[in-house]
């Protein structure tokens, strides 16, 4: 299935729709005195959010005045739309953690007979009234449309036996957990990979060999474990092709790795990675346990104030639905600068397609960092550093004002047809000497001359990647370029090939 929701990226929740704000009041809360102060806390962080939108827009003018046109045409000046609009986005980013996840918005969602059928059936299961009501005013739309894929769902020996077991499924796991009683007080890296195939990299380049091949995998498994770290690199480049943007993607080899990340970031950034499809994401409640982020434009526009009290009435809301009502319901209350935890994974092409649009430039930068560490991890800790090469269009820019300088490069003139962006990109990352023992072109099993640098061929380049990242695994310069070995599209080895 495919979703479009409407971004608290882009759209203000700062109207007022028949006189309340956008958010929602779950049935569950029965009591008046707890739906009057469940109104009242959401009403209050809604009007501290539209208090703040003005003046952050202000903060980030200062920050990044407009350009103006010169004559000498050397930097293109702003457009008045695109100023405006790039302005309001980082304040709609920096903002949002003010919005509850009670949050209202517009969702979009295409998908087959199949996939909706499934769908009601777990919104059917589901312990929140509003689920289940959705999947009702669901179910009515699409018999009018596809009477025969959804006719299965409401009856009693069908889809309400095949709900009924669902969610008595999660109910047992849920008790499961409280019987268990696991605490965990302890706080994760913002991104932890949990699980890898330590031979990912190895399958891969067996896979991009098998169709072109008449060996059979378990002989082209042997030939790749025995390669050097370039020639890996240079079969998995030959495979990838020559990719111009990141839309251009390689072939199934690279479903042959996977990954495991555990990830603990804000609500809004979860949201926002969540929608991926081609993967298994799963999460856990959303609570206030987790220490709220805060951008550090709150404290630069004078803003700490109104959002550390909007934080602490969300923790007292949530504390209360949650005795009272239960911990599911009580997320209703929880703002979106609240951490979660959930984990993602997924094979190195879907990797691909993630790290490279989650860091572009004009993505928010809860995410783009996280992606970044996701890349880092993938080429440091799993040691995949031709899987990470291949991952071109990861970039490491200064995170800031990052809409507005796409918007800038956008109006940029091309140099035979490629873009000016292309030259701040930095390349995809390899391990830095101290966290990784230094690869070179000797096969497995040589050790590696003080001194020699670590360097792995990209693009017609030798990169040496030390210089790419810290200890944080957070880009810092770019790499030094070295002029191409002989020869088109060739890599040195001790053999000469």
């Amino acid at each position: 299935m495919s979703y479009l929701e409407q971004s608290t990226r882009y759209v203000p929740y700062s109207d007022r729709p028949f006189g309340r704000w956008k958010y929602f009041i779950p049935d569950e809360i029965k009591d008046r005195a707890d739906r009057s102060r469940y109104v009242e806390t959401l009403d209050r962080a809604f009007e501290t959010y539209t208090r703040w939108l003005e003046p952050m827009q202000q903060h980030y003018r200062r920050l990044n005045p407009m350009r103006k046109p010169k004559k000498s045409g050397a930097v293109a000046a702003d457009s008045d739309q695109e100023y405006a609009a790039s302005i309001r986005a980082q304040a709609l980013d920096t903002l949002r953690g003010l919005l509850p996840a009670a949050t209202q918005s517009n969702v979009g969602i295409y998908g087959s007979g199949q996939a909706y059928e499934a769908l009601l059936l777990r919104m059917r299961a589901h312990p929140l009234e509003e689920s289940r009501r959705v999947a009702d005013l669901m179910l009515h739309e699409l018999r009018k449309v596809i009477p025969a894929f959804v006719q299965r769902v409401d009856r009693e020996n069908r889809g309400v036996r095949w709900s009924e077991y669902l969610r008595t499924r999660n109910q047992a796991s849920r008790e499961l957990d409280i019987n268990i009683g696991i605490v965990d007080e302890t706080e994760n890296d913002e991104v932890t990979l949990v699980d890898h195939d330590r031979e990912g990299e190895v399958k891969v380049v067996a896979a991009a060999l098998y169709a072109v091949s008449n060996l059979s995998y378990d002989r082209l498994l042997a030939a790749a474990r025995n390669m050097t770290v370039e020639e890996r690199t240079q079969v998995l480049r030959t495979c990838v092709g020559d990719r111009r943007n990141r839309r251009h993607r390689p072939g199934r080899a690279f479903e042959h790795a996977t990954y495991t990340f555990d990830i603990l970031s804000d609500y809004g950034a979860f949201r926002d990675l969540q929608r991926h499809r081609m993967l298994t994401v799963d999460w856990q409640e959303l609570t206030t346990r987790h220490a709220p982020t805060r951008p550090a434009a709150i404290d630069d526009a004078g803003a700490l104030s109104d959002w550390s009290r909007v934080m602490d009435e969300s923790e007292d809301l949530h504390e209360q639905l949650a005795r009272r009502y239960s911990s599911t319901v009580a997320q209703y209350a929880v703002s979106m600068a609240y951490r979660i935890r959930f984990h993602m994974r997924m094979n190195a092409r879907e990797a691909m397609h993630v790290i490279e649009l989650r860091t572009a430039p004009q993505g928010h930068s809860a995410y783009r960092r996280i992606c970044r560490k996701m890349h880092h991890l993938i080429a440091t800790h799993a040691r995949h550093e031709a899987i990470a090469a291949a991952m071109k269009f990861v970039d490491y820019s200064e995170l800031g004002a990052e809409r507005l300088e796409a918007a800038r490069r956008r109006c940029q003139p091309t140099l035979v047809g490629i873009p000016w962006d292309t030259g701040r990109r930095l390349e995809p990352p390899i391990s830095p000497p101290e966290a990784t023992p230094k690869r070179s072109s000797k096969t497995a099993g040589e050790s590696h001359q003080a001194g020699e640098p670590n360097i792995l061929p990209l693009d017609g380049f030798e990169v040496d990647v030390a210089t790419v990242f810290d200890e944080a695994g957070e880009g810092r310069s770019k790499p030094r370029r070295r002029p191409p070995p002989a020869g088109p599209g060739t890599v040195r080895t001790p053999e000469g090939r």
